[in-house]
This record gives C-alpha cells, structure tokens and sequence, in this order.
C-alpha cells in the first residue's frame, strides 16, 4: 500500500544559510594550518582538499533536497493535480531545475580549479585559487536564493497536506458550504474538525477513520463548492473537485434540507448537476441532513421532485435522511455507504484478468448426503441445564456481601492441595497454599534423641582408639603416653594463645635473633625444655644447629685440552658447564629473526618503541587544532589607553 508522507522532506535553507552550513562545515572537518616551508606537493594537496570537500557538501545537500521533494510524473494523479492547484507545476519543475543546473555549475568550477591549483608554485598562488573557487561557488549558491525560499515555502504547504492514501477504501464527503459535513466526520471517526455555524470553516481536505466489518475506512472531509464555473472557483474549492475527480471512493452528497445554510435546494440541486460528471463510476449516496429542523416528509412538492430528479432515475443511488445534532441515521449512513463501497471493489475484482487465479485459491467443500433422514439442530439437555443455572461472579458475590469496599475476594479458594481445609488455614502459606504447620515432622523429638546417642557412641568410639597409642607399630608405656599427652596439652596451650594473641592484634612480626633480649626462643631453652619432659634432646638439638651448603667448584679458566688427562678432561668440562651463561647482547643478530644485520635490526627496535607511545594531545581538539595562543596580546602589556587613537581595538 502506498502512502505519500510529506512531512519527511529535508528543510530547504534561504542562500545565505546554505554558504554559512557549507563553509562552516568545509572549516570545522578540514585542516587550517599550513607553512609556507612544507614541500609546494602538500600546499597543493591542502588547498585541493578544501576545493574537492567544498564541493563536495554543496553537491550532497543539493541533490539530498532535490531527491525528496516528490516528482511530478512519478506520483498518483491526485496529489500531481492537488499541487498544481495549490502551485504552478512549471514554476515548481523550474526550481528543482535550478538547484540541479546550480549543482553541476559547482562540480564544474571545483574540476576547473583543482586542476588550476594542481599547478600552482607558491603557498600564495595556491590560496589565492582556493579563496576564488569558494567564492564562485557561493556566488552561485546565492543567485539560486529565490529558488530555495520558493521551495521552502512549497515544502511546508504540503508538510500541512494530509496523508490521504489514493488505494484505500474512502469514503468523500462533499456539499455545498455549511451542510454539515464536518459535523458527521467527527461523529464517524475521531477527527477533530472545527464546526462552526457559518461558510467556509474547512478550508482544506481533513482525514479520519473508521472501522466497519473488521475494515479499516478512510473519510475525507472536503471544503463546501459553490455553483458556478470551474474558472472561477477558488483554491479551496478547487481541492474538492481535485478530490471528487482523482479519488476512487464512495461519494456522499451532503443537502440541507432545511435551508439554514444560507442555500436553498433548487440551488443545492443545481450544484449537484454541475458535480454529476465527476461521480461517474462510484457509489453515491445522497444525504437529507438537519431533518431535527425540518423532516424531509414536510418538504413541499417542489423540492421533493428536486431530490427525486438528482436520483436520475437510478435505482443504486440511495437518498437517506439523518441530523448530526440527534446523531439520528448518522451509523445508518455510514454503514449503508461501507457497504456499497464494498460492494462495488469486489465486483471490480471479479471483472479483473486475474480472478480465476484468485478463485483458484479458494475451495468450497460441499459434503454430500449419506442418507436422506431429515437431522434437525438439537442442544443437549446438559447444556440448557448450564446456561438456566448462572454460575455467580466475583461482582456477584461482591453485591450479595456488602459491595466494594466490604467484601473481599479469597484468594485461597482455587488453591489445589491435597486437603480441602488446607486453603483456610490460620497459618498463612509460604509456598502453594503450604504453611509452617504442613511441613511439621512429628517425630522430630525421637529422631533427635536417636541422633545424639549415635553420636555420643561414636566419641565413645574415638576416644578408645585415641587411649591406645602406638609408635611405629610399638605400644607406648604408661610414662610415654604421660609425657604424649603433656606434649599435646602443651601444644594446644600454644595454640591458644597463638589465637588469643591473634585476636588481640599481638600477632606481630618475627623480630630478628640478634634483637632477642629476652632470648625466649634459644637452643638451649629448647633442649632444657625437652629434657624436663624426659626426651632426649639431642637430635632436636643437632637438627636446630644451622648449616650453611656451600659447593665448591674448581674453576678452569686456561685448560689445555691435550696436556690433562682425561678426568681432568671431565671435570673442567663440567666446572665450564656450571659456569654462569655469557649474556648476549640486545643488538646481536640471531638466525631465524630476519634481519640483514645489527643496524637494522636496532632500527626496527627504535621504530617499534615508536609505535607503542601515546600521542600527546595537548588539549587540542584534532589533528587540525594548530591553534596558537598570544602569549603577551598588547592590549594588556601596552599599558593604559590614552584619550588618542583607539584604531588597534
């Protein structure tokens, strides 16, 4: 489905505006500094930059608001010919041929002096043809300034146009002004249209929707037609006949039977002949609308043969009477004029090329009679049971027990447990309408006591096997398993206090031997404390003793191979292998690494350590920030003004 959305087209800048984005642009996204002192290839590489960018931008911009405005010829018929009414289609198609000629005049010039300034032999040269073709370039940007404003002006008039999409089923409201079209548009849809009690409130084409049968409908509410000659129509009338010729939709004629709108039927009828050729082809129906303030069986004979006669005898166009104050007939009209609208799509696609394609799609089974006894519709018994006995709410129940605000609604009756008397427990649940109560053991007692006389057993147990020591295989005496557990009494004192000292922040470091004044932890001490328990202290001691590992090597600097013997021979061979290794120095060359020699591998190395540094930014935005600051501006190193000349500010 197309849809034609104008409000996407891209802003359209006066001249002034366009050369300020693009110099602007072309300033902040290029380099700015260059010296007289670099090579003449990077001055002209520089300046050719700053042409080819400029140009560059202009081209994009340009062909970005020629591309979105839409194309005359491309677009449905109704908008071509609602755009003509609201613009001159030749003074349209001739802006958006001067933003394009003005395009290739700037593609033009950037070629001419970039190949100008590939040339050039001076920094001075260079700028100076650099300076000319922005200047060229802006000056045609600037004869092309009534061009974007008229284009702009263009963009936001149809910016305000509605989305209306031409292949959608319509329904077109038309009339002449005052009749009460937009009235029954904001009684059909949610559109918002202003009413008012005098001519010509709508001024443009409105778009609402509706739905009916599942479908969506699109209602297009159009500004009121006078009757007189199409040359002197106004552009708001204009958009109706544009619409009512170009859109494919059911037509509904609004007539004010009553006369308040300021036309009588005679001329009502009249507008409607002069509008007859345009609803050729499309459902018609026409409306008697205000009948709260005239019925349309109290209307003289006259006007009765007037109506009679807009029907032309044609049976299909329907007259329907309705008010859009009492909304009396307001759904009868619509509903009357989807279903004709409907109607005729589907008869149109029957008629098309491709409908056996589309039957093809489609199969009707039709089952076939087994036998010829009469089976008539039965309900079950069951069933009428149900539907006499209602099955009572939760409003119901609300109402029955005091209403909102009295009655609450249990939340635990739908619970399926095990026990129905689970669900109203006092104890409330923690997990599926369970509680506490449910996971109870009530053997939890016995099953305790059962569990510390198991484990009293099992002490009981280890205790026995602890009495029994044994030392590689031996059975200690009573005086050895006396001195066994002083020495493990012992041991867990000092681990005791080890913890008490840790917990009281007293777990400090060693302090070395030589500052042990109190010598508390000395060999001897060692030794008197094993012998009061009645051990021999003498490996302990001999264990504590240190000892320093040293390995002698004899070194064999000058060996004769040929004069030793051969283990002589062995033993420098083996001194030589326990040596210290000879470090090799960073620039030496190794097979296999790929250099040529030391220098260029020393070179590799420095350009590798390049690599990896940071590049120092000092504060400045880019690579193109080569801003300078003055150190010493002289107006504040020049001292005080005087009341002479102030030609330096």
């Amino acid at each position: 489905m197309v849809k034609y959305n104008f409000k996407k087209i891209t802003v359209v800048p006066n001249g002034k505006q366009f050369v300020d984005i693009i110099l602007s642009r072309t300033q902040r996204q290029t380099p700015t500094v260059t010296h007289k002192s670099n090579k003449i290839t990077s001055l002209r590489t520089f300046y050719m930059r700053k042409i080819k960018f400029t140009q560059s931008n202009f081209s994009q911009k340009l062909s970005t608001i020629v591309d979105d405005f839409p194309r005359l010829d491309d677009i449905h018929p109704f908008y071509d010919n609602l755009l003509s009414v609201l613009y001159d289609k030749d003074h349209y198609k001739l802006a958006l041929s001067h933003l394009t000629t003005a395009k290739n005049l700037i593609s033009r010039i950037a070629a001419d002096y970039v190949r100008l300034v590939k040339y050039g032999d001076s920094l001075y040269r260079c700028k100076s043809l650099k300076v000319s073709a922005l200047g060229r370039m802006c000056t045609v940007m600037k004869r092309v300034g009534p061009s974007l404003a008229y284009l702009e002006e263009v963009r936001q008039h149809m910016a305000r146009l509605p989305s209306i999409d031409p292949s959608a089923r319509t329904l077109l409201i038309c009339g002449c002004p005052n009749a009460g079209k937009s009235s029954f548009m904001n009684k059909v849809t949610r559109a918002d249209v202003d009413v008012q009690p005098y001519a010509f409130t709508t001024k443009s084409l409105f778009v609402g929707h509706t739905d009916h049968k599942c479908l969506r409908y699109q209602v297009v509410d159009t500004p009121g037609v006078l009757d007189r000659p199409v040359e002197d129509r106004n552009v708001i009338e204009m958009c109706s006949v544009t619409a009512l010729a170009y859109l494919r939709a059911a037509v509904l004629f609004f007539l004010d039977v009553s006369g308040s709108c300021g036309y009588s039927i005679a001329q009502q009828a009249s507008l409607f002949h002069s509008l007859k050729a345009l609803f050729v082809d499309k459902p018609l129906v026409i409306v008697c609308n205000k009948t709260d303030l005239v019925a349309v069986e109290s209307l003289c004979e006259e006007d009765l043969k007037l109506i009679e006669e807009m029907k032309g005898g044609n049976e299909e166009v329907l007259v329907l009477s309705m008010s859009a104050l009492t909304e009396e007939g307001v759904m009868a009209v619509k509903n009357v004029a989807c279903e004709k609208l409907l109607d005729q799509r589907v008869e149109e696609k029957m008629k098309s090329r491709n409908i056996n394609d589309r039957l093809n799609r489609f199969h009707v089974a039709m089952p076939k009679l087994r036998d010829d006894k009469e089976r008539l519709p039965c309900t079950p018994q069951v069933v009428m049971e149900a539907g006499e006995e209602k099955k009572k709410t939760e409003k119901d129940l609300e109402d029955e027990n005091g209403g909102a605000g009295v009655y609450s609604a249990s939340l635990t009756k739908k619970y399926i447990l095990a026990d129905e008397s689970w669900k109203y427990d006092i104890i409330p649940e923690i997990c599926d309408g369970h509680n506490v109560a449910d996971f109870m053991d009530t053997d939890i007692l016995n099953r305790l006591a059962e569990l510390t006389s198991e484990e009293d057993r099992r002490k009981a147990e280890v205790e026995d096997e602890e009495d029994e020591f044994e030392i590689e295989g031996e059975k200690l005496t009573e005086d050895q398993k006396r001195q066994l557990a002083d020495i493990r009494k012992r041991k867990a004192l000092l681990i005791q206090e080890h913890r008490l000292k840790k917990s009281n922040a007293q777990n400090r470091a060693t302090v070395p031997r030589k500052f042990d004044k109190d010598k508390k932890f000395t060999r001897e001490r060692l030794g008197r404390d094993l012998s009061s328990l009645g051990l021999d202290p003498s490996c302990a001691m001999n264990r504590a003793r240190s000892k320093s590992r040293g390995r002698k090597r004899e070194r064999c600097d000058d060996v004769d191979m040929e004069d030793v013997q051969q283990s002589n021979k062995k033993l420098c061979l083996r001194s030589l292998s326990r040596s210290r290794s000879v470090s090799r120095h960073p620039h030496e060359v190794i097979p296999g690494e790929g250099f040529k020699d030391s220098i260029q591998k020393i070179k590799a190395i420095k350009i590798g350590n390049k690599s990896h540094r940071n590049r120092n930014k000092d504060a400045r935005r880019g690579e193109a920030d080569r801003v300078i600051p003055t150190l010493k501006p002289k107006h504040l190193f020049s001292g005080k003004r005087g009341n002479g000349k102030t030609q330096r500010r």
